[in-house]
């Protein structure tokens, strides 16, 4: 599985204050099993349980040329008591 890509908006930022979840930006096949080993076994942390969220990909048009960007999947990780991925403890 690609590694995934954690989403830093505004409500991402108030579930992982609030209820101790991150959100990340997985890819539209993944379940939340392959989700749940594949965070823990990068970030070293315990998963207590993982909601998932479809999102289909917006019809674009630049000039004549019609596109479609991709449809992608959000995934938030609730973690175990105690738990913590810190994404900017470098900075």
């Amino acid at each position: 599985m690609r590694r995934e890509h954690e989403i830093i908006a505004e409500k991402g930022t108030f579930v992982n204050e609030a209820g101790n979840q991150v959100v990340f930006r997985v890819r539209p096949d993944a379940n939340k099993l392959e989700i749940k080993h594949a965070v823990e076994r990068l970030f070293k942390v315990k998963v207590l349980k993982v909601r998932t969220s479809n999102f289909l990909g917006k019809t674009r048009r630049v000039g004549r040329s019609v596109g479609r960007r991709s449809d992608w999947k959000k995934a938030y990780v609730t973690l175990g008591e105690g738990q913590r991925i810190d994404f900017f403890e470098q900075v």
